[in-house]
Formats: structure tokens, C-alpha cells, sequence
């Protein structure tokens, strides 16, 4: 396996802090899709504790929140979410990537809609960025890291073809956050900036 961290390292470097757009789920949905986590933690793979799950929509790479007219922001994607209906992701098995171990989630046509009115609404901010969208609804439960190359990738496969139960989780998205986000090598942290509610919703 290769390093997470040093493989985004040219786009986003450590310590350098990123406006991201998320998913975040509830404390009792993310300990119900970790709940099996430990067993792929080893040298080289980094766990993402509960608090720092995370299921992210958009990267705004290069773009700090001083870099933009946030108020301005935040009303055009307020606008914009109370169009939106509530929706569930469900999750499934995990799997092991080159580096990390993801869920990965369905369905996908509501999640991208979303994606591509965030991507326009921070275009139309008209501050340069490279966006980096995702392309399907994922939640990492642990990134490689220094020493990844270590790991071989069906150690890991066996590890999870070994736990004999059900893995999935729902994720009830009625809300997306706006945080900014950094990394130090090895696990990635961010700071609030807004959460803003679908439709109907109620805080």
C-alpha cells in the first residue's frame, strides 16, 4: 500500500487548512460503521476515531475561509439546500483501497446532485480554487500513512473476510457542513465553520 498523506501532499499539504464540504454522521451512526475498525489498525494505517468520521462532498483545494465571502457563501448554498430533501446513505462492507479503508455508500444520485451545486456555489464565489469533488458517497475508517508500504493489502483482506457479521450502517443526511480541514501526516482534523439544514428541517 502507498501512503494517504504523502499521496496528497503536492495538492494539500500539511498544516495547510482547506475549506471541505461534509457529511458528518451522528455519534450513534459513526460508532455503528466503526464498529469493527480495530481490526485493520496496525503500523502504517492510521484509525479515524468516531468524531472524525467524515463523508465528504467537496475539497476545495487552495481555498481558506479568509479567502472568501463566507456570508455571501453560506446564504447561496442556504438557498440552495432548502431545496433538498432529507435522504438515508446506507454504507456497506468495507474495503481495502490503496490507501485507506473505506465504506462506501448508495445511493449516489442524490449525493452527486449535491456535490454539483456546492462545486457552482463555491465557483461562483469568483476566487480561484481547484475543486476536487467526490465522485461517489465514502467514509474512510483508517488512512495509510508513514510506513504504509509495509502492508500488504490481502493481510488486510483476510482481517476482514474474518469478522462474521453484518457491516452497514444508514447515515441520515438532513444537514451539510462547511468546515475548514487540515492534515499533520498522519490524521486530519478541521474546525466548524456552518452546518446548514435541508429541507424542512428544523435545528
Amino acid at each position: 500500500m502507498e501512503s494517504f498523506f504523502e499521496r496528497v501532499a503536492h495538492i494539500w499539504p500539511a498544516g495547510r487548512r482547506d475549506l471541505h464540504w461534509h457529511i458528518l454522521p451522528t455519534p450513534s451512526e459513526a460508532r455503528e460503521l466503526a464498529a469493527y475498525s480495530d481490526a485493520f489498525i496496525r503500523p502504517g494505517l492510521q484509525g479515524v476515531p468516531v468524531q472524525g468520521m467524515h463523508c465528504t462532498l467537496l475539497h476545495a483545494v487552495g481555498l481558506a475561509a479568509t479567502d472568501v465571502d463566507l456570508d455571501g457563501l453560506l446564504a447561496d448554498v442556504t438557498n440552495y439546500a432548502q431545496t433538498v430533501d432529507p435522504f438515508a446513505l446506507t454504507f456497506d462492507r468495507p474495503a481495502v483501497g490503496s490507501v485507506a479503508v473505506e465504506v462506501s455508500g448508495w445511493p449516489g444520485a442524490p449525493f452527486a446532485k449535491i456535490v454539483e451545486n456546492l462545486t457552482h456555489a463555491m465557483t461562483r464565489t469568483d476566487v480561484p480554487f481547484t475543486p476536487a469533488p467526490s465522485r461517489y458517497p465514502h467514509m474512510s475508517l483508517a488512512y495509510t500513512s508513514c510506513g504504509a508500504e509495509a502492508i500488504e493489502a490481502v493481510t488486510l483482506k483476510t482481517a476482514l473476510a474474518a469478522i462474521a457479521s453484518p457491516l452497514s450502517g444508514t447515515v441520515h443526511v438532513d444537514r451539510i457542513h462547511l468546515v475548514e480541514q487540515w492534515h499533520d501526516g498522519k490524521h486530519i482534523a478541521w474546525e466548524s465553520i456552518a452546518e446548514i439544514l435541508l429541507a424542512g428541517v428544523t435545528a
